[in-house]
């Protein structure tokens, strides 16, 4: 199950990723928005983070103007790795050596169609092992205050 939530910056992208996770047969859980009206990123941010923390969701996708500010308030709720990609390339590696859970973009700065190929790179990309899993163990030790570095 996917968790997807957007704000009115977004909501042209979240359009179109519905549309291809439907065409496939992808479960996913709407949090919101549902409209083009301004509303506060942050409230979708979390909603989305929190399912996806708690296991409610495998893995989530967000999207605002930009992907940033989204993305910052997802990193916010512990557990998560949310990341903003602008390209194939960074889709891809956030999943495969990063294990992103959230992929976030943006709808100022990519067309639906690429937020649609980012998506299906992100949910067929395996994350790796090895030297990544130790990358990511310290991202977590951070967050949890427990890194020396």
């Amino acid at each position: 199950m996917i968790a997807l939530g957007c704000d009115h910056g977004g909501y042209n992208l979240m359009v179109a990723i519905k549309a291809y996770l439907k065409k496939k047969r992808i479960a996913y859980r709407d949090y919101g928005t549902d409209s083009e009206e301004s509303v506060d990123y942050p409230v979708y941010a979390y909603k989305v983070a929190k399912a996806v923390a708690e296991g409610d969701c495998d893995c989530g996708i967000l999207c605002c103007g930009t992907g940033i500010g989204i993305s910052m308030a997802a990193n916010k709720v512990k557990g998560i790795r949310a990341a903003v990609v602008s390209n194939a390339f960074g889709a891809e590696m956030t999943r495969r050596h990063n294990h992103a859970n959230i992929l976030c973009m943006g709808g100022r700065v990519i067309e639906p169609e690429q937020a649609v190929e980012f998506t299906e790179i992100f949910l067929n990309t395996p994350e790796e092992g090895g030297r990544h899993d130790k990358r990511v163990a310290m991202i977590t030790a951070i967050e949890n205050g427990t890194f020396e570095g």
